[in-house]
């Protein structure tokens, strides 16, 4: 796995949008108390689930893993000439 440029940020962008995808969907926010690592799990099930994104192998699911996927679908929603992508 090759880590992406920008990959914090790009999952700090794919959490955002993520957030608002699922209150679209009918979940509620996330709490103030919830913490980065759960908010990632959450939304890279929910993504999976909705077959947004594929899921990982059962013995490759890890959390770096997850913010790894998380960024590549990010990164395939972004347009060509965003910041986070140069």
């Amino acid at each position: 796995m090759k880590k992406l440029k920008n990959e914090t940020a790009l999952v700090k962008k794919a959490v955002e949008v993520g957030e608002k995808y699922a209150m679209n969907r009918g979940y509620k926010a996330f709490a103030g108390t919830n913490s980065a690592k759960d908010k990632v799990e959450s939304l890279y099930r929910l993504l999976v689930h909705d077959k947004l994104v594929q899921p990982l192998a059962k013995d490759q699911e890890n959390q770096v893993n997850i913010r790894h996927k998380l960024a590549l679908w990010i990164a395939k929603q972004l347009p060509e000439n965003h910041a986070l992508l140069k």
